[in-house]
């Protein structure tokens, strides 16, 4: 029989897949199940049909998997932030290690004997050091809500997370345990004054009001906190009052800057920003350097465990004997300084600029002086040109976003003269897609998984080739 759309059936979950959901067998096709374990028997409806798979909405669990555990936070099985939070973590470092084996298998045709032991976060819970929350007019409802006979009125100012898939409607948390307590805490806070004062929620749809998003960051190594408000608008008076209020209710924030969003796209950075307490920007580190984050900038999530993932980075370049690192898409400068000083030098290469100018600042202020960074697009500025100005590198770091390095990227790296590539990634499915190249110029030695994001199926990879 075959699972057409709409079609309501039981299935016994066997292992886990893409982004986190359960797979189970019917009649040879693999139907993805959100929010369940392997060795649930659930009931479930077909809501997608594809040619060699199906997706299903989980409706109810029948049998729960031995494997399973009560969920530390109630939004646990609606909300997007923790998909796994219902399995012990040991399951999800093991499941983590094994989707890690099958891409390298599967997409980059390499022997899953090459990837390690993959190497655990030691905090669980409270890891993130950035929370972005979102502002909303309306909630996303439960699903008791939502099978109700009667009517449900979801208009009201909500605070939190986007519901998955929805970018129109907002989860309104009543606890998060991603960033620690204080974080939430202040979140609550503004919801409550923002309802008490009339201050409305941004309308994704009419755009308008006034609240967009609440952005918070804390640091690892010292006691900084900053709070980010974004708004639709410019108003001094209601931004300075809730500020005043902020302070007075919670001393222990350090800087408070405001950005403005007067345009209609959805991001938390504005078109422009204002400080509106202490100076704009808060000190983390990794390793031996500290960092100056400004409120848009980018920087490793979870810091203690960046330290691990860059460390297993400078084991695999080898650079003992120093020689020249080229660094590609180096965002601030982190992981160039974290390996600056096993090199004579460091070449990093970004397309955003301000990054570029982060990266600058934060190797002047750490006294690092043999590193340079070069603002240009990947594709375009790692060139022949490039080459022959710089030279030839000893070793090559690239560190690419979700999707991988550019065609033009993996066709140079796979014709440079390099002894060693070190490929850092976010995403092991696009990292395996761009070593099924790579490996015709190189052996790929080892891959490492670290796991960055405890109660996710996000896992981080670092692969190590040198060059045939």
């Amino acid at each position: 029989m075959a699972l057409k759309k709409g079609h309501t059936d039981e299935f016994t979950i066997e292992s886990t897949a893409f982004k986190g959901k359960g797979v189970a067998k019917y009649d040879g096709i693999a139907v993805f199940i959100p929010n369940t374990a392997p060795g649930d028997k659930v009931r479930a409806r077909i809501v997608k049909k594809k040619k060699r798979y199906r997706e299903a909405k989980l409706l109810e669990i029948l049998e729960p998997s031995p494997k399973r555990i009560e969920p530390t936070c109630s939004h646990a099985n609606v909300c997007g932030g923790c998909t796994w939070q219902h399995l012990p973590y040991e399951e999800q470092t093991e499941m983590k290690e094994q989707h890690v084996r099958d891409h390298i298998e599967r997409i980059a045709g390499l022997d899953p004997d090459i990837v390690q032991p993959i190497i655990p976060c030691d905090q669980q819970l409270y890891y993130r050091n950035k929370m972005e929350y979102s502002f909303a007019n309306r909630r996303w409802l439960t699903e008791a809500e939502i099978r109700s006979d009667e009517y449900v009125d979801d208009n009201m100012f909500s605070a939190g997370l986007h519901a998955p898939g929805r970018f129109d409607k907002i989860l309104n948390l009543k606890e998060c345990h991603l960033q620690e307590s204080i974080s939430f805490e202040i979140l609550d806070f503004v919801r409550s004054y923002c309802m008490e004062n009339g201050i409305r929620a941004y309308d994704t749809f009419k755009h308008e009001g006034f609240m967009r998003h609440l952005v918070i960051r804390t640091s690892h190594f010292t006691d900084d906190l900053m709070v980010n408000i974004v708004t639709s608008a410019d108003d001094a008076e209601v931004i300075g009052k809730l500020k005043d209020e902020l302070l007075s209710k919670f001393p222990r924030i350090t800087t408070i800057v405001n950005n403005v969003n007067d345009q209609k796209n959805p991001t938390a950075k504005g078109r422009f920003e204002k400080v509106l307490y202490g100076p704009g920007y808060i000190v983390d580190q990794i390793g031996n350097h500290s960092f100056r984050i400004d409120a848009n900038a980018f920087f490793q999530t979870n810091t203690r465990q960046a330290a691990k993932l860059y460390d297993v980075a400078r084991n695999y370049a080898e650079l003992d004997n120093g020689g020249h690192l080229f660094d590609l898409y180096c965002g601030v400068g982190t992981l160039s300084l974290f390996m600056a000083d096993k090199a004579d030098k460091v070449t990093g290469i970004e397309i955003v600029d301000v990054a570029i100018e982060n990266a600058r600042r934060n190797a002047s202020e750490n006294g690092v002086e043999n590193v340079e960074f070069v603002l240009g697009d990947m594709k375009d500025t790692f060139n022949k040109e490039f080459l022959e100005k710089n030279g030839m590198p000893h070793c090559v770091i690239t560190d690419p976003p979700r999707a991988g390095m550019h065609p033009d990227v993996v066709e140079q790296l796979s014709s440079l003269e390099t002894e060693r590539l070190v490929y850092v990634s976010c995403n092991p499915s696009t990292m395996s897609r761009d070593l099924q190249t790579l490996k015709e110029f190189y052996n790929v030695e080892s891959v490492q998984p670290v796991d960055m994001f405890p109660q996710t199926y996000h896992i981080e990879a670092v692969a190590k080739l040198t060059r045939k």
